[in-house]
């Protein structure tokens, strides 16, 4: 008589080599190929993406068209230095003009009656004058912009320096 025991004999029922790890080795490893082949997706996507989306570059624009976009207009007296535009995703303009200093506060009243007077204490260190507006503030409803930021420094007694900026949010 032969001496057997229980797990000998229990063995000879499952084929040799295999183990019961195989499925859970299975769902260990699936979370990992799925993250790793969104990384690998996302890396490829950043490699062949051929638009740099948010890089705006300016260029330049027309300077009546760049006022007229903010609901303005270049005011009498006024030498203009700079107009830009820069489109993506957004649309924003820009204007630097210099204009006569005793006519900036009329010009802005007159462009924009319904706005607060402009401030002093502005963000911009250098501006002694800046006027912020949102579409629901006091642009005309017929301005493409939704936001106009107008800043103002007093270059010297008689000219004020004026950056005009009209923009898409």
């Amino acid at each position: 008589m032969t001496d057997v025991r229980d797990g000998e004999a229990e063995g000879r029922d499952r084929p040799r080599g295999r183990t019961r790890w195989g499925i859970f080795a299975a769902l260990a490893a699936a979370p990992v190929l799925i993250v790793g082949t969104l990384v690998v997706g996302l890396v490829a996507f950043v490699l062949t993406d051929e638009e740099d989306v948010g890089a705006y570059v300016a260029e330049k624009a027309d300077c009546g068209q760049a006022l007229a976009f903010g609901g303005a207009a270049l005011p009498e007296g006024a030498r203009t230095e700079s107009c830009t535009v820069a489109r993506g995703i957004d649309t924003g303009y820009t204007a630097v003009f210099r204009m006569p200093r005793a006519d900036v506060r009329g010009w802005l009243a007159g462009t924009y009656p319904a706005a607060p007077a402009p401030r002093s204490g502005c963000v911009d260190a250098d501006a002694d004058l800046c006027l912020d507006l949102g579409h629901s503030d006091a642009l005309p409803p017929d301005v493409d912009a939704h936001g106009v930021q107008v800043t103002v420094e007093h270059s010297d007694a008689r000219t004020a320096l004026v950056r005009f900026s009209a923009f898409t949010i």
